[in-house]
C-alpha cells in the first residue's frame, strides 16, 4: 500500500486517462471499492470531472512525470494512452507496476462475480441499461458499468449489492500494450451478442478481424453460461468457431414473430414498438408498454429479458420493469423542445444505428417533418469506410445537414448530394454539407421559419459533444420562432 493512502483498503491507484467514460467508471468503482484514486488525462472538463470530484477523486491536468511523486501502488492504464506519453515512458523506464482498465477491473471487481455481458456492434449500452434496470426493478441489486447513463439509474457504474454484475462489452482494443478486445477480460456467465457489422477501422483490417475477437469471448463463457444471440451471418460465423455454452437465438426483425426459428421473438402493430409482446419458443412470456421507438429497441428489450431469464427472473416480471425504463442519455434523447420543434440528442455513428434511429423515430411521428444533423467524427467515418452507405441511412429524415470537419480524408459532399440518386422510396429531398457550425445553425432557422408553426424533429447524431449544438439549436429557436409558433 502507498505510503500516501495508510487508510485505504485496496491501496493507490493513479488511472491515466481518467475522464473517459470506461475509465472514470472504473475510477468511481475503485473509489466505493476502497481504494484510494488520483488520475490524469488531458481534458479534465465536464460531466465526467464533475462525477469525478463529486466522488472525491483527485484530477490532475496532463501527463507530467511529477505525478510519479504520488507514489500510488498502481498505475491503470487507459486505451487512450501511447507511448510517447511522457507519463508512461517514465513508468517504464522505472519499471512501475501497471495495468489496464478492463485488466484491473476484472481482477478487482468481476473476480467471483455473475457477469452479464452484452457485445456487439450497436444497442450495447441500451441493452446494458434494460438488463441492469431489470435485476434493479426484481430486487437484485446489480453492479454495472455502462458506456452511458441509464436513466433509472443517473450514474454510469456502481459497485451494487449482490454477486450479480451488467457489463457493457466493447470490442475496441485494450491499452497499448494489450492490443485484445476488451470484452476478453471480462468471462461472462451470460452473454448477449446484439449484432456485428464491421467498425473501428483504426484498429481492425476487416470483418473477420473482429469476428476473431468475439471467439475469443466466446471462449471465455463457461459451460453453464449462455450466449443470446442474433442469428445473423456474421455472428452465427463465430459461433460456428466454437461454442461451448447453451445458446438461444433472437428474432431480428417484425416478420420473424411467425417463425418458430428463433427461441425469442416480439410481435407489435407496427415499428413505432410503443407497445409489444415477447416470446419464448413460442408462449407469450410478457407485453411492454413505453415511449421508446423502432423496431431495434425492440430488439433490445428481447436480448434483455432473456439475458434477465438466465438469472433467475421471469420475462413477465422483467417486461413489467421495462414498462418503467427511462431510456439512456444521448440515445434519442429529447433535450428541449421549443413550441413543437423537438430537438433531440442520439450517439449514432455508424449507418446501420442512423438508420434505426431515424426509422424509429418515422414510426412514431408519422409524416411530421425530421432533420437530422450529422458529424461524422468516429474513426472509422473519418476513414470513409461507410461513405456509400451515408444518404440510405438518413433516407427517413426529410433533410440532412451534415457537418464538415477537420481532417475528414475524402469528400463528404460527392457521397452525400440527394440529387445523385432516386428519391421515389425515401422522405430526403435535400442534403447539405455545411464547414461551421453557425452555418448548421443558420440553416435550422431557415427550416424553422418555413415550417411556419408546425411541428419538426431535428435528431442531432454524433458519438462526440459537437461543440454543444444541442444547447446552441435550442437558443436560436427560442430567438427564431417567438410568435411564429
Amino acid at each position: 500500500m502507498s505510503e500516501n493512502s495508510p487508510s485505504t483498503v485496496g491501496g493507490h491507484i493513479h488511472i491515466l486517462g481518467i475522464c473517459g467514460t470506461f475509465m472514470g467508471s472504473i475510477a468511481q468503482l475503485a473509489k466505493a471499492a476502497g481504494f484510494r484514486v488520483t488520475g490524469a488525462d488531458t481534458n479534465v472538463y465536464p460531466p465526467m470531472s464533475t462525477q469525478l470530484e463529486a466522488a472525491g477523486i483527485e484530477l490532475i491536468e496532463g501527463f507530467g512525470v511529477e505525478q510519479l511523486a504520488l507514489k500510488p501502488d498502481l498505475f491503470v492504464v487507459g486505451n487512450v494512452v501511447s507511448r510517447g506519453n511522457p507519463l508512461m515512458e517514465a513508468i517504464l523506464d522505472k519499471s512501475l507496476p501497471y495495468t489496464s482498465g478492463p485488466q484491473w477491473l476484472a481482477e478487482h471487481i468481476l473476480q467471483d462475480k455473475w457477469v452479464l455481458a452484452v457485445a456487439g456492434t450497436h444497442g450495447k449500452t441500451t441493452t446494458s441499461s434494460m438488463l441492469a434496470w431489470i435485476l434493479e426493478y426484481a430486487g437484485m441489486a446489480p453492479g454495472y458499468l455502462i458506456g452511458g447513463v441509464p436513466g433509472n439509474f443517473g450514474v454510469s457504474a456502481r459497485l451494487g449489492g449482490s454477486d450479480f454484475f451488467v457489463i457493457e462489452a466493447d470490442e475496441y482494443d485494450t491499452a497499448f500494450f494489450d492490443k485484445r478486445s476488451k470484452f476478453v477480460h471480462y468471462r461472462p456467465s451470460t452473454l448477449v451478442l446484439n449484432n456485428l457489422e464491421f467498425d473501428h477501422a483504426d484498429i481492425f483490417d476487416d470483418l473477420n478481424a473482429i469476428q476473431t475477437q468475439f471467439h475469443h469471448l466466446l471462449r471465455t463463457v463457461p459451460q453453464i453460461g449462455q450466449v443470446i444471440y442474433q442469428a445473423v451471418p456474421a455472428l452465427s460465423e463465430v459461433l460456428d468457431r466454437g461454442c461451448w455454452s447453451g445458446r438461444q437465438t433472437l428474432a431480428s426483425n417484425l416478420e420473424s414473430a411467425s417463425s418458430d426459428q428463433y427461441d425469442w421473438k416480439f410481435k407489435a402493430e407496427s415499428a413505432s414498438a410503443e407497445r409489444f409482446g415477447v416470446f419464448f419458443q413460442g408462449e407469450a412470456s410478457g407485453e411492454i408498454t413505453w415511449q421508446l421507438s423502432g423496431v431495434h429497441n425492440m430488439q433490445n428489450a428481447v436480448a434483455a429479458v432473456a439475458a434477465a431469464r438466465h438469472v433467475g427472473v421471469l420475462p413477465e416480471l422483467a417486461c413489467e420493469a421495462l414498462s418503467q425504463f427511462s431510456g439512456v442519455k444521448r440515445r434519442m434523447e429529447l433535450v428541449g423542445d421549443v413550441n413543437g420543434v423537438r430537438v433531440y440528442d442520439d450517439f449514432a455513428h455508424h449507418p446501420t444505428a442512423i438508420a434505426l434511429t431515424l426509422q424509429g423515430l418515422r414510426a412514431k411521428v408519422g409524416s411530421e417533418p425530421i432533420v437530422a444533423v450529422l458529424e461524422p467524427r468516429s474513426h472509422t467515418m473519418k476513414r470513409g469506410v461507410h461513405k456509400d452507405g451515408l444518404l440510405n441511412s438518413v433516407g427517413e429524415a426529410d433533410e440532412a445537414i451534415w457537418f464538415q470537419p477537420e481532417g475528414l480524408q475524402w469528400d463528404l459532399a460527392a457521397h452525400v448530394n440527394v440529387d445523385d440518386v432516386d428519391n421515389a422510396e425515401r422522405n430526403l429531398r435535400r442534403s447539405d454539407v455545411i464547414a461551421s457550425i453557425d452555418g448548421i445553425l443558420e440553416r435550422i432557422v431557415a427550416i424553422a421559419t418555413a415550417n411556419n408553426g408546425k411541428k419538426l424533429h431535428i435528431v442531432v447524431m454524433s458519438n462526440g459533444g459537437f461543440a454543444g449544438i444541442h444547447g446552441r439549436i435550442l437558443s436560436v429557436l427560442k430567438d427564431c420562432i417567438e410568435g411564429l409558433y
